[in-house]
C-alpha cells in the first residue's frame, strides 16, 4: 500500500548496536515525523534484548532483537547498513511484508543488486553507496566535469577509510567511477585500472585509476583528479563524522512515503536528475 507522507515514519534499523546503528537511532530520535519502531542485531550479540537507546542514556521501547520478523513488525521501513548476505536477508523478508528499505549496505555484487532489483517489484527501495546529501551533490558535479572534460584529461579516483571497512574500493568510490564513465559515454567496467604494481608501462588512455586508502579512524574520504597538460582539476568530499550518512537516510526514508515499489537512488531523493 502506499504509505501516507504526512503520517510519522516507523523506522527499524538494522545493525543497531553498531557505529552507524547507533548514529541511526540517535538521529530518529531528534527528527520530527519520525519514531523508532523496531532495532535488529546479529544473534550472539550482546546488545539482543537491550533498550535500543540504552546508550543515549534514555528508554525507546523498542529492544533490540535477532528475530527478523519481531523486529520488522512495527515498521514502515528499514534502514539497513550492514553486510550484502544480511541486507538480502533482510530485503527477501521487507518484500514479504511490505516494508521499505533504505540501503546503504555497499559490496554487492551483480546477482545480489539483482536479487534487490527483484525485492523492489515487491517494495520501494533506495539503494545508495553513500546516503551523504554533500556525496551525492559531488556526485552530480562530477557528472557535469566529465562531460566537459572528456578529452584530454586522465582521471584517478583516490579514497581513504578507517582500517575496519573491509571492501576496496568503496562503494563511493566505485559510484565516482561509474558517474563518470556514464556521462561519457562509456562503462566503468572497461576503464578502471584497480591494482598498479611493478612495470606496469605508460598509463592507457581513457583508463580510470584508483588508489585506496585505509587507517585509524578516517570516516571517508574522496578526491577525484582530471589531470590536464597543464592544469589539474580536483573534486573531493570528506566526511568529518557519520551524521550525514543518517541525515540522508531519513530523507531517503521520508522520500519512500510516496512511493509503492521500486528501485530509487539519492538522485531520485534529491531530485538531482
Amino acid at each position: 500500500m502506499t504509505v501516507s507522507s504526512s503520517a510519522p515514519r516507523r523506522i527499524a534499523v538494522a545493525g543497531a548496536s553498531g557505529r552507524m546503528g547507533r548514529m541511526l537511532i540517535e538521529a530518529i530520535a531528534a527528527a520530527d515525523g519520525c519514531v523508532l519502531a523496531g532495532a535488529l542485531d546479529v544473534s550472539g550479540s550482546p546488545a539482543i534484548g537491550t533498550d535500543a537507546a540504552a546508550f543515549l542514556g534514555r528508554t525507546s521501547g523498542v529492544a533490540i532483537t535477532a528475530d527478523l520478523r519481531e523486529g520488522l513488525k512495527n515498521a514502515d521501513v528499514l534502514i539497513d547498513f550492514t553486510r550484502p548476505e544480511g541486507t538480502l536477508a533482510h530485503a527477501a523478508a521487507c518484500a514479504e511484508m511490505g516494508v521499505q528499505l533504505v540501503v546503504g549496505t555497499t559490496g554487492f555484487s551483480d546477482a545480489q543488486k539483482a536479487d534487490l532489483a527483484a525485492a523492489a517489484q515487491k517494495t520501494a527501495i533506495v539503494l545508495a553507496p553513500n546516503m551523504s546529501v554533500g556525496v551525492n551533490v559531488t556526485l552530480k558535479l562530477l557528472q557535469m566535469a566529465a562531460q566537459a572534460l572528456d578529452t584530454g584529461y586522465d582521471i584517478e579516483i583516490i579514497e581513504a577509510h578507517h582500517k575496519h571497512k573491509v571492501d576496496a574500493p568503496s562503494g563511493t568510490a566505485l559510484k565516482m567511477g561509474e558517474v563518470i564513465a556514464e556521462a561519457q559515454g562509456t562503462r566503468l567496467a572497461d576503464r578502471a585500472v584497480y591494482e598498479r604494481y611493478g612495470h606496469t608501462g605508460e598509463r592507457k588512455e581513457g583508463t580510470i585509476g584508483f588508489a585506496t586508502v585505509r587507517g585509524g579512524d578516517i570516516v571517508g574520504d574522496h578526491t577525484v583528479m582530471f589531470i590536464g597538460a597543464g592544469e589539474r582539476v580536483e573534486v573531493t568530499h570528506k566526511s568529518n563524522s557519520r551524521a550525514g550518512y543518517a541525515q540522508g537516510s531519513l530523507r531517503a526514508v521520508r522520500f519512500l512515503a510516496g512511493q509503492r515499489t521500486g528501485m530509487f537512488d539519492m538522485f531520485d531523493v534529491l531530485k538531482l536528475k
